[in-house]
């Protein structure tokens, strides 16, 4: 069994995507085997309103059976965004997500701003998921009206500190994981699940012994990255690297017990 804990339905504006739909992600997830995946639109990192893009996501998901079965939809909330507890209300009380996404680069605000403290604690009381992201798409080759500067995963460890018994997901590790001992620590003895997609991922053997066997779960961050990268990640570990029974919780019994499946 596979569940895919980081991919997207949407548009993004700086570059063209295929496969960005239900339709497309499901085709491309049973091409590759793929039973669930965790799944959020991208139209709510640039609309004003995020709770339309999650009311987007909602309607495309129930429109078939057949993604119902398959799908479970996080949404993006902006907690400094008018009405955003009554958005976070009907993402999780009505639309019964699992969890929500949070983006404060492109939201522009701080990661220790009161608002997001408040909302991660919302998450936990409701006990449902965070969902960090330290890259959507790599600024090297980002479009001049797009985000010049890049948060790295020690950007993101004071929320971790400040609400320390929520469930946190660090998806797509793609900027450098050089972190402090505390920070490390916070990391480890927190109740995170970090995805394969990452750039920084490439040595993956290295960051299961570094943080543990229970910390990582398959992740694709499609369709803005190919689909099979997050995969090969876990298929290509070595025996004295990886059993099966450690590749069968990066597969999904990782994400499972996490998501509460």
């Amino acid at each position: 069994m596979l569940i895919d804990i980081n991919a997207y339905t949407g548009h993004w504006p700086f570059k063209q995507l295929h496969g960005n739909s239900c339709e497309g992600l499901l085709s491309r997830m049973k091409e590759y085997g793929t039973d669930m995946s965790v799944i959020t639109n991208l139209n709510g990192v640039f609309y004003k309103n995020t709770q339309s893009a999650n009311d987007e996501l909602y309607g495309e998901v129930r429109s078939k059976r057949a993604f119902n079965d398959r799908f479970l939809p996080f949404g993006i909330i902006n907690p400094i965004y008018a009405g955003w507890k009554d958005d976070f209300n009907t993402c999780v009380k009505n639309y019964g997500m699992k969890g929500i996404r949070v983006f404060p680069n492109y939201h522009d605000y701080t990661i220790d701003d009161p608002n997001l403290v408040e909302l991660v604690k919302m998450a936990r009381d409701a006990d449902v998921a965070v969902a960090l992201t330290m890259r959507v798409v790599d600024s090297r080759q980002r479009s001049w009206m797009d985000l010049s500067t890049e948060w790295g995963l020690k950007d993101y460890v004071p929320l971790l500190r400040s609400v320390p018994d929520a469930r946190f997901m660090l998806l797509n590790l793609s900027t450098p994981l050089a972190i402090s001992e505390g920070d490390e620590k916070t990391i480890k003895n927190g109740n995170v699940l970090m995805d394969t997609s990452g750039r920084y991922i490439t040595h993956f053997a290295n960051y299961v012994k570094r943080f543990g066997k229970n910390k990582f779960a398959f992740g694709t961050h499609f369709p803005v990255f190919d689909y099979y990268t997050g995969l090969l990640r876990i298929e290509s570990l070595r025996k004295e690297e990886a059993d099966e029974a450690d590749r069968e919780l990066f597969r999904h019994l990782n994400a499972k017990q996490f998501l509460k499946l």
